[in-house]
Parts: C-alpha cells; structure tokens; sequence
C-alpha cells in the first residue's frame, strides 16, 4: 500500500490506544517514589514515547521511491541517535532506581541485546564496503563508455564495449545473492553475451570473483548470521506487565521502547544492506497501545512487502541504490551485446542515455555512502559508550565508597 494510505487512514500518534502508564494511575501516584516524585518522572516517559512515535511516523510517510533508499536509511540511523540519547538521559535522571530491582534486570537484559547489535553494525560496514567495491566497478564502465573518455567527435570502439563488459560481468557476479548464485551466475553470463559452453571455466570465474570481492570485506566470522543475530536481539523482548510498570515508577516502559527501537533498526539494516545470511524471518509482536507502535508496524509491512516483489525476491539487499545498480547494468550490459560495429547513430545515443542513467546512480553513492558508513559507526560507539556508563553506573552503586 502507499505511504498516503497510512497517513489517510491513521489518527493522531498522541491518541493511537492507550498509554501503559495511565493504567493504574492512582496506584502509582499513592507509592511512595524513590527519585523525587512520580508525575514528573511519567511527564517525561510520556514526552520520551511521543517523540519517538513521532519520528518514526515521519520515517513511516515516506513516499515508496524514497523507503529503503541511502536518504532513508542515514535518516533512520539519525532517529535511532536521537532515541538512544534521550533514553540515556532518562536512565541517567532516574539513577537511584534503575540500580534497585526489577530495574536493574531489564536494563542488564537491554544491554545485552545491544551488545549482539554491535555484531550487526559490523556486518553492515561490511556490506558498505561490498557496495563501494561495486561502485568502482560501475565507474570503470562510466570511464570507458561515458563522454569524457570518447568525446562527442569519436564513435565508441569494441576496445571500449570489450572493458565496460568485462566490469559489469563482475558487477553482476559481485551482486549475486549465494542462495540464487549458481542460476543466476548462468543467467547473467547469457545476458552479457558470454555463451560459453565450458560451465567448469565459469564456475572457476564465479569463484575467483567472490573470492576477491569476500577478501575486501566481511569481518565478521564466516559463520556468522545476520538472521540469527536478529532473532537473538529480540528474544524474549516482550511488553512490560502491569506489576513491573508499577515496580519500576513506568521505566520498565522507555526500556521497552527502546528495545523494540533497537530491533526494528537492526532488523531493518539487515533489510537494506548486503551481509551475511540476510533473513527478515523477525516477528514483531509489538503491543497496540504504544503511540510509537503503527508506525514501526507500518514499515515493517512496508519493507516486507519490499521484499516479496518478483525483482527483489533474490536481491542481495533491499537498498534502492542497489536496485537501481542492478537494473542500469543488466539493461547496459543486454544493449552492449546487442551492438555491432561502427555504431549507429541510434545505437550509441541509447548507449549514452543508459551511461546518464548510470551515472546518476554514482552520483547517489557518492553523495550518501561515505556519510552512511560514517552513521553505522557513529551508532556503534554511542551503542559501546552508552553501556559503559550504565555498567559504571551499576558498579558504583553497588561498591559505595
């Protein structure tokens, strides 16, 4: 469905069901609060739950060229800064109580699972770093096709067509997904003019090929999964009972929040971009009475429903970015079996309006790659940052001087 159907259809985020907070009202304001007073204490829970529904109900808006695209995800990464920050403030002001029980179990357990996203984050520079080997890979064909290398005086020679082949046969090797690698590897070599009987040679070259592109990257073990890594952050991530809401004067709810934050960012991550062992086999059972809920629940409908479309099923990773890539190279590489020399005049202005297309998609990786990397690091220090003092925070605590 389109982003204006869920604009259309929803209320304001503030009145989606009912606040955990408000439950048992009276019940918590008769207790007896530890940290100086609970109406305040659930005024800023509250301010903390809308402003997160309200940020990923802006992410939610997004038009379908623009879900999944270099734009998007930096802007996820930046809502994702933004409620870590905010989280941690609230754990710093309430101090005294989130080092008394049942607090200081949910906490313990939430910085478990962000340990488990560091993993992530390192799979997912990987995968950058994949994206950029097949950025060079595209500029060599920008290089040997495009007008600054052949003027607008020279026809384009075989020498030319024979060097951007070789790079997007590469590309296309580079690209394929491992479950669809054999296929598709066949496929493609058909599509790129190279018939060749020999399936031993082009099996050596498949594997040659990915060897080269896996020693650029991926730090991770190779026996690492991204999707079990997801189903582990979320495991046993559930909405706080009524008697742990009261227990903890409302901070087991941001808690939750912010669990559930961490997952759908993750997950979502792992939707976009190459890694190891992508699965999107995460289910979110997330409870309708959080304002921050239909939102989230919206786009992970959203990016699911992105990745069961017929030319996305086998994708390496949902990142329109890489759609784009793929697509501009099959079809160039189809149009540069196709031609005979000299060129037509036809020929080569379909040849030159394909390198354009091309050439806009690297001007996307250019403008949004770099800056993206430079996010997912951000997020893994803050990550590593925000747990060392909350770990510092409990052994003081603990071992008063």
């Amino acid at each position: 469905m389109p982003a204006t159907d869920y604009q259309g259809t929803s209320s304001p985020l503030t009145n989606i069901g009912r606040s955990l907070l408000p439950v048992r009202r009276d019940q918590v304001h008769a207790m007896e609060s530890p940290i100086g007073g609970s109406a305040s204490n659930e005024a800023e829970i509250e301010s903390f739950q809308r402003r997160v529904a309200d940020r990923f109900h802006d992410l939610a808006s997004a038009p379908s060229d623009e879900l999944l695209s270099l734009p998007w995800v930096r802007k996820l990464l930046d809502v994702f800064l933004c409620c870590q920050e905010e989280f941690r403030v609230i754990l710093f002001n309430n101090i005294a109580l989130v080092k008394k029980l049942p607090m200081d179990r949910l906490i313990a357990d939430f910085y478990e699972r962000t340990v488990k996203a560091l993993d992530v984050c390192n799979a997912i520079r990987d995968g950058i770093e994949q994206i950029r080997q097949w950025q060079k890979l595209l500029e060599i064909v920008l290089c040997a096709l495009g007008d600054s290398n052949v003027g607008y005086q020279r026809s384009l020679g075989e020498g030319q067509f024979r060097r951007a082949r070789k790079a997007l046969i590469d590309l296309a090797i580079g690209m394929l997904d491992e479950k669809d690698s054999g296929q598709a590897l066949a496929h493609r070599n058909r599509s790129f003019g190279r018939h060749n009987t020999s399936g031993s040679h082009s099996k050596d070259h498949h594997h040659r090929s990915l060897g080269h592109f896996r020693s650029l990257s991926w730090s991770v073990s190779r026996s690492w999964s991204a999707a079990r890594q997801l189903q582990a952050i979320g495991n046993n991530l559930a909405a706080p009972r009524g008697n742990e809401v009261l227990a903890t004067n409302g901070l087991a709810v941001p808690v939750y929040t912010m669990g559930s934050v961490l997952l759908f960012v993750m997950w979502a991550l792992v939707a976009a971009i190459p890694c190891q062992d992508r699965g999107l086999q995460v289910h979110f059972n997330v409870p309708r009475q959080f304002p921050w809920s239909a939102p989230i629940l919206w786009l992970y409908e959203r990016i699911l429903e992105e990745s069961k479309k017929r030319d996305r099923k086998n994708a390496c990773g949902l990142l329109r970015e890489i759609y784009q890539m793929e697509k501009c190279s099959r079809l160039l590489g189809e149009l540069a079996d196709s031609v005979q020399f000299p060129l037509s005049e036809d020929k080569e202005r379909e040849v030159k309006q394909r390198v354009k297309e091309l050439e806009q998609v690297l001007d996307a990786l250019k403008e949004d790659l770099e800056p993206l990397e430079k996010q997912v690091r951000e997020v893994f220090h803050r990550i590593v940052r925000s747990r060392t003092e909350g770990l510092d925070s409990f052994a003081r605590g603990h071992n008063p001087e």
